[in-house]
């Protein structure tokens, strides 16, 4: 996208989802991860959660979000700001992430 969209927080989210779990190959955004996204001038601030504490993928996750934020013209950098409270648990899960999940053959 070359163009600021009109509702970037919004185009934030949407762009969160292509952001896939390491794990499973389902979206940050459907895992109930993303906690908030907004943009503020050029910086795209993201509120992100982990399912826990010692999430070995916490790293990788940062790095995804990032890279594929800072692809956009629009947005020069991505200051990403851990959550904890609340804690995530997997009523957090879309109902669209709830389907994937299934599908993969793991319950919920």
């Amino acid at each position: 996208m070359d163009a600021r969209p009109d509702n970037p927080d919004a185009m934030l989210v949407e762009l969160l989802h292509e952001v896939l779990d390491p794990e499973l190959p389902i979206s940050l955004v459907d895992l109930g991860l993303i906690y908030g996204a907004r943009l503020e001038g050029e910086v795209a601030h993201v509120d992100l959660t982990f399912t826990a504490t010692a999430c070995p993928c916490m790293e990788f996750i940062r790095e995804d979000v990032r890279d594929r934020l800072e692809l956009e013209s629009w947005i020069d950098a991505v200051e990403i700001r851990e959550v904890w409270d609340p804690p995530w648990t997997r009523d957090r899960i879309s109902e669209r992430g709830r389907r994937r999940l299934r599908t993969l053959g793991v319950g919920v």
